[in-house]
C-alpha cells in the first residue's frame, strides 16, 4: 500500500469544468519516447520530416568525413504534443536534439553562458507598458536555436531515421547551433543581439536581456528578451511596447 496516496492531497474537484476535460484529454494521447516507438504512426514521421525539413532549408549542417583526431556527439528525437486551449490536438512536434552531454570541453565547445532576464525588469517593463498604455507584444521564435551560428567545430552522428543521409565514415558538420548542445543559449544571444544592436538598438547596462531604441523624442520601442528554461529546449520570447501615436 502508499503511505501517503496522492488522491489525500490532491484533487481535481476545485478545477473548472473547462480545465478538467483539458487535462482529460491530453491523458488519452501517448507521446513516443524514441523513434522506433514514433515510426509506426504517420503523424510522428510527418513531424520529423518536417522538422528535417526546416534545418535542410535553414543549412543547418554539411555532410562530410569526420577528421582524424575528432570525435562525433550522438543525436536523438525529442517527441511531443502542442495543445489547444481546449485540449484539442494542435500538431505533432518531433525536434532533433544533440546530447551535449558528450562533448568535450576545449575541443567543441567553451563558453557557454547566455544572461537571462532578471525579474524585476520583467515587472518594470509591464509595469511601464500598463502606466503609459504601451502596446504590448509577445512572439515566440519558431526553432530559435537554428538562428544561431556556431564558431566551434562541432560534428554529429545522424539520429535514427536519418541514417541515410550520411555514407560509410560521414558525419553532419553543424553549421548552425541546435537543441541539446552546450553553447546553443550563447549563439542565440548573440545572434539575436548583434542584429537588435544593428537595428539601432541599445543594449541596457543593468541587463543584458533589455534593448531599447530611442530618437529625438525618447524611447520609441524596445525589445524584451524573456528567456525561460525546460526540460528540452530554452524559449524565447520578446516583447515589444510602444508609445501610441
Amino acid at each position: 500500500a502508499v503511505a501517503h496516496p496522492i488522491q489525500a492531497v490532491c484533487s481535481l474537484d476545485l478545477l473548472p469544468s473547462s480545465h478538467q476535460a483539458f487535462l482529460g484529454k491530453i491523458e488519452q494521447s501517448q507521446i513516443p519516447r524514441t523513434y522506433e516507438e514514433a515510426k509506426s504512426k504517420k503523424e510522428w514521421l510527418d513531424a520529423v520530416r518536417d522538422e528535417k525539413g526546416a534545418m535542410e532549408r535553414n543549412h543547418t549542417w554539411d555532410i562530410q568525413e569526420l577528421p582524424k583526431g575528432k570525435k562525433a556527439v550522438s543525436s536523438k528525437w525529442v517527441f511531443t504534443i502542442k495543445y489547444k486551449s481546449n485540449g484539442d490536438i494542435e500538431r505533432y512536434k518531433a525536434r532533433l536534439v544533440a546530447r551535449g552531454f558528450t562533448q568535450t570541453y576545449g575541443e567543441d565547445y567553451t563558453d557557454t553562458f547566455a544572461p537571462v532576464a532578471k525579474l524585476h525588469t520583467v515587472r518594470v517593463v509591464l509595469s511601464l507598458a500598463t502606466n503609459l498604455t504601451w502596446d504590448l507584444w509577445q512572439m515566440d521564435v519558431k526553432n530559435a536555436f537554428l538562428q544561431g551560428e556556431l564558431e566551434e567545430e562541432v560534428y554529429m552522428t545522424p539520429p535514427p531515421g536519418l541514417e541515410d543521409l550520411c555514407k560509410e565514415g560521414q558525419v553532419l558538420r553543424l553549421r548552425k547551433a541546435i537543441y541539446g548542445l552546450k553553447q546553443s543559449p550563447r549563439a542565440w544571444y548573440h545572434k539575436l543581439s548583434s542584429t537588435l544592436t544593428d537595428n539601432g538598438f541599445r543594449k541596457s547596462h543593468s541587463d543584458h536581456t533589455l534593448f531599447t531604441r530611442q530618437n529625438s523624442k525618447g524611447i520609441v520601442g524596445s525589445w524584451f528578451m524573456w528567456m525561460t528554461l525546460s526540460s528540452q529546449e530554452m524559449i524565447r520570447k520578446e516583447f515589444s511596447p510602444q508609445r501610441p501615436s
